[in-house]
């Protein structure tokens, strides 16, 4: 309780502090951390890979999936989609290819340490994509992309970890690649549709709260225990239980406590991740091997060019040529790109890495430093990108100000 109450100490006094100096909120608590961690070792903290992925992540996921804009979802579907399934097993791949090419890492540990920071995390530049008005749809493909990759980087880390063990075949894991992520959906699925049925049977705010709670953790344990991906089967719930739970068994008056409880609980967990973060992760152990992180940092800058620019770009504008639909804004291309950023996942899937695993400690240096890199460099930078590019007054599919009746908080969301 004492390191509780201490963490919320510190998250009330960098966002105070960030208010005044412009600095987005989740990098500053990931310098906070880093500087405690760095002048006061015993201070450290060590962020088990449980801690993120079964009590932080879910509720995070589920809050952003329930709040995405159904309808925008829907046209985005598309972009979203690539960017999150082939966008994911491309940066991998290619993460690996120059890992191996320039510092002699086996590909197969190359693409485990690819898979591990293939999910973005964008929390600071939606952040600045809601402060300027952007565009919802921007927002959406931003937003949508972050949320379905985390479960796809997810099975890709524990298929390739498996794989380099000796534990399954390129064949196999490719099989288990589709039947993981087809069966989180449908678990996903089933869970949003009881849980909204359920819903329908009271008009108790407070028991329909907890039926959410059990949307996000009950959907993540059930799909884990069944060998499925917990994130994926989350996310679907959570956008199932946010159109079709609105429907049929969500009152107005529910519908707004919701979001005022979610939208807290989205803020308290991802301030906790970002200083967590930085306090778990070990700058000592970083001048170890920057040089693959050198390589490792121009490998997912080249990656993810190639996935917007070339696959969503040329998607988009084949997509104009067949049926006419108008192509996306080359000024939000711009944003996609640099909206890659890694965050709570790649770190806590290079501490999940288990105990005698080939290069473990150098395959955990390289995503630190990474993530590291694009908190303290992109991140930072993510406002400026958003006004330098035009894409707040770029016209585009689904061009209507990204704004709701609610003022945005201070703080992250993880979106």
């Amino acid at each position: 309780m004492e390191a509780f109450v201490g963490l919320l100490v510190v998250l009330a006094f960098v966002g105070l502090v960030t208010r005044r100096v412009g600095l987005p909120y989740v990098v500053a608590l990931v310098i906070f951390g880093v500087a405690i961690s760095t002048v006061s070792p015993p201070l450290r903290v060590e962020l088990s890979p449980q801690l993120v992925l079964l009590v932080l992540l879910p509720g995070l996921v589920f809050e952003a999936a329930y709040s995405l804009d159904q309808d925008h979802l829907l046209q985005a579907l598309g972009g979203v989609l690539l960017l999150a399934v082939p966008g994911v097993l491309v940066v991998a791949g290619f993460v690996a290819l120059v890992l191996h090419l320039a510092t002699g890492l086996s590909l197969g540990s190359g693409f485990v340490v690819g898979a591990m920071v293939s999910a973005t995390d964008p929390a600071s530049v939606t952040s600045s994509l809601r402060r300027l008005h952007a565009p919802v749809r921007l927002g959406t493909l931003v937003e949508g992309e972050s949320l379905l990759n985390d479960g796809t980087g997810i099975v890709a880390f524990t298929i390739a970890v498996a794989a380099v063990s000796g534990h399954v075949g390129a064949g196999q894991a490719a099989v288990e690649f589709v039947g993981i992520s087809v069966g989180s959906v449908v678990i996903g699925i089933a869970s949003g549709v009881v849980i909204s049925r359920f819903a329908a049977l009271t008009d108790d705010h407070l028991v329909e709260l907890t039926l959410t709670l059990l949307a996000a953790y009950g959907t993540y344990l059930v799909a884990d225990r069944l060998g499925m991906s917990g994130i994926i089967a989350t996310v679907v719930a959570g956008v199932v239980l946010g159109t079709y739970g609105r429907r049929v068994g969500l009152s107005a008056r529910v519908q707004e406590a919701i979001e005022d409880v979610w939208e807290f609980l989205a803020f308290l967990l991802t301030a906790l991740v970002f200083l967590l973060i930085g306090l778990a992760i070990p700058l000592s152990r970083l001048a170890d091997v920057l040089a693959p992180i050198a390589w490792g940092v121009l490998a997912i800058l080249a990656a993810r060019a190639a996935v917007v620019y070339l696959m969503l770009g040329g998607a988009s504008s084949l997509a104009e040529r067949l049926v006419g639909r108008e192509r996306l804004p080359l000024a939000w291309l711009h944003v996609m790109f640099w909206a890659g950023l890694r965050g709570a996942v790649a770190v806590a899937l290079a501490l999940a890495l288990p105990a005698g695993f080939p290069d473990r400690a150098e395959l955990q240096g390289i995503t630190f430093g990474i993530v590291l890199f694009t908190l303290l460099v992109q991140a930072p930078s993510a406002e400026r990108v958003v006004r330098w590019s035009g894409a707040r007054t770029t016209r585009g599919p689904g061009h209507e100000p990204s704004t709701t009746g609610r003022t945005p908080s201070p703080g992250p969301s993880r979106d």
